[in-house]
């Protein structure tokens, strides 16, 4: 039962998707589009998931947060430990993508935090908001924010330098949000465990290597499915020759990648019945302050409502400039805090913390996340806008 849980939902869409393929609803010429756009960004998505899940295998993440608790711990503060925590979520999260932070980044922090008798819900709430409100960066750290780059066609470094301020934005009222609400949990002293030994120091080694030599690349121009696929092949021979035990077809993200696909293909499908033409009717158009946000809140809307990657599909065609495109990636990447399913990243995040025994209530999950929102989303709208400029 547990079995077909957790495949029915991916395993359905993907088979709806294919259906409308197969019966026509799909015309061929939108599907060779779609898959045109949407193929690199899978095996981008492949890619990163076996690199990310062999230097977690490695050892490579636990010893980064071993070592920074060690550092912290030494201070005697539970503050400081709480900035590294923070500075880490947000690394991971623009440098190696939101989904990155939730599965790997949030067990291994909630770990430290329960073996220092630390409570876990503030650090497991840091690392699920940043997640989500420090993917707007760079173009590897949203599922959405590389469907908008093979858009509009832009090196990751102009797309840092169109969304640079609602980026810093989407960090730093998080950070001040999750400050006024913990801040009596972030006093005091801990004592951290003690690091744990890597079973390979060689493979720890090429891992480090490996990821901080795929880092710049990422960046670099080059479509990024081409170094995270050779840093994934170059960590399956490492593992093949020294560890082969530990590779596992498990290690292949199929949930989500059946997901994205069958989404890509339901909406597409959507698309071309005339989805765009009813969308343009209640984003309004323009791009003046209150029209971008008029956007960015129905992305934040419909990403609560039905997950962000359908939701940025589904309006992408009504945000029909540069400008307009950057308020939906904010609705759509900054928004998703209010429901379990807004995001895939919530979703991991929440899986992670139900295998160490973390209640969440999803009451106050809500009730938090629709405050930060209501602040947040406009108050990026506002960067973005007076960064790029335009008139009222």
């Amino acid at each position: 039962m547990k079995i077909f849980r957790l495949w029915a939902l991916p395993g359905g869409l993907l088979l709806a998707g294919l259906g409308c393929l197969l019966s026509g609803a799909l015309p061929g010429p939108a599907a060779w589009g779609l898959a045109q756009r949407t193929v690199p960004v899978l095996l981008f998505v492949l890619a990163m998931t076996l690199v990310t899940e062999l230097a977690d295998d490695a050892g490579l993440f636990r010893t980064l947060t071993g070592s920074l608790a060690r550092w912290a711990g030494k201070r005697g503060s539970v503050l400081l430990l709480w900035v590294m925590v923070l500075g880490l979520s947000v690394l991971s999260t623009i440098f190696l993508s939101l989904d990155t932070t939730a599965v790997l980044i949030t067990p291994m922090v909630v770990l430290l935090a329960l073996h220092a008798r630390l409570p876990a819900m503030p650090f497991a709430l840091t690392t699920v908001w940043l997640a989500n409100t420090a993917s707007l960066l760079l173009p590897v750290s949203n599922l959405s924010n590389l469907l908008a780059q093979h858009r509009l066609n832009y090196s990751p470094w102009q797309f840092a330098s169109a969304l640079w301020a609602p980026a810093l934005i989407g960090i730093i009222v998080p950070i001040a949000a999750l400050w006024l609400l913990f801040r009596k949990d972030f006093r005091g002293s801990f004592t951290p465990e003690p690091a744990p030994r890597p079973r390979d120091r060689t493979l720890l080694l090429i891992c480090a290597v490996v990821v901080a030599v795929l880092l710049p690349l990422l960046v670099s121009g080059i479509p990024v499915e081409y170094p995270a696929l050779a840093a994934a092949l170059v960590l399956l021979l490492a593992f093949a020759l020294r560890r082969p035990g530990a590779l596992s077809w498990r290690m292949v993200p199929w949930r989500p990648l059946m997901l994205a696909a069958g989404l890509f293909l339901l909406v597409e499908t959507l698309q071309s019945r005339g989805l765009p033409q009813l969308l343009a009717a209640i984003s309004g158009p323009g791009e003046g302050y209150l029209p971008l946000l008029q956007l960015a809140g129905l992305g934040a809307a419909s990403a609560n409502v039905v997950n962000n990657l359908p939701a940025y599909l589904a309006l992408e065609p009504v945000a029909d400039s540069p400008i307009r495109l950057a308020a939906l990636l904010i609705g759509v990447n900054l928004g998703p805090l209010l429901t379990p399913w807004a995001s895939l990243a919530t979703v991991l995040w929440h899986e992670r913390l139900k295998n160490l025994g973390v209640e969440v209530s999803w009451l106050r999950f809500a009730g938090l996340g629709l405050l930060l929102v209501v602040v947040l989303i406009p108050l990026a709208v506002l960067a973005l806008w007076l960064s790029a400029g335009l008139p009222g």
